[in-house]
Order: structure tokens, then C-alpha cells, then sequence
């Protein structure tokens, strides 16, 4: 996982509407959560977009966005928002671009590991977690980071 205090890798990827999305245009609007997760769907990354969802008008209101990554493509993704009402934007990276960059690589190169990055407006990265199966610890970063900005 990239080190606190790291420039933030510069990503451009699809979202799930099949727009490029580039990393650094994001931030030229204010400081974002970047959050890594294994599966649209699956049972784990369900509860935790829908957390996301749940505050983000929150995380809104304190100047943050909110961008989720993950391995499906955009079709998946949108069928995911849809299905859940997220709000935020959600990131296709089926060649692992972002996760390696972000170095969230599952082990031996399988899956992906659940990560959440705070980055600052400068693209710094000021805080993160990495907690694969524990969602609650996700979720208390998005609150601090909220409660911080």
C-alpha cells in the first residue's frame, strides 16, 4: 500500500457510465476518498457502497468526494449503482492499472484488497486503511475523514 505523505498515482479509467475519468481533474475540485474493493455485488463491497451511500451527503457536505474502484468493467458497475442508488462515480480497472499503481494487488496477484485512501486537493495522500474483511474499519475512516475536512 502506498505510504502516507506520497503523491497519489494519476489514474484515468472508465466509470460506470463509460466516461475517462482522470484522477487529478477530479482533485482540481477538492480533496476525495479513493476506495479500492474486491466485487460489484458480492456481500462485503454491497455493505460498504451502500455505507458509502448512506453518508455521502455527509461526506458531501464536509467537501469530499467519494470514487470506488474495482476490477469490473463499466456495464457491471452501472447495473451495481443502479441496483444500490450510489451516487458516487465507480471506477473500471479490469487491467489492475489503478490496484497495482495504489499497490492493493490481492496476494500473488489474485482479487483485490479492500483499501480507502484520503487524498488531499495537492494529490498527497493523507491518511488511508487497508482492512480486507473488516468493513467497520472502513467505515470509521469515512466518518473521520468527514468529521477532518
Amino acid at each position: 500500500m502506498i505510504a502516507l505523505g506520497s503523491q497519489a498515482p494519476d489514474i484515468t479509467l472508465p466509470d460506470q457510465d463509460g466516461n475517462t475519468v482522470n484522477l487529478h481533474s477530479l482533485l482540481s475540485s477538492g480533496p476525495l476518498i479513493l476506495y479500492f474493493y474486491p466485487a460489484d455485488f458480492t456481500p462485503g463491497c454491497t455493505k460498504e457502497a451502500c455505507n458509502l451511500r448512506d453518508m455521502h451527503d455527509d461526506l458531501l457536505s464536509s467537501g469530499l468526494r467519494v470514487v470506488g474502484v474495482s476490477p469490473q468493467d463499466s456495464e457491471s458497475h452501472r447495473r451495481f449503482a443502479d441496483k444500490h442508488k450510489l451516487d458516487f462515480l465507480l471506477l473500471a480497472d479490469p487491467d489492475k492499472i489503478a490496484v497495482r499503481a495504489y499497490d492493493v494487488d490481492g496476494p500473488l496477484g489474485f482479487g483485490v484488497r479492500r483499501a480507502s485512501f484520503l487524498i488531499g486537493q495537492n494529490g498527497i495522500i493523507e491518511d488511508a486503511v487497508l482492512a480486507d474483511l473488516r468493513i467497520d474499519r472502513h467505515e470509521a475512516f469515512f466518518r473521520r475523514a468527514a468529521e477532518r475536512s
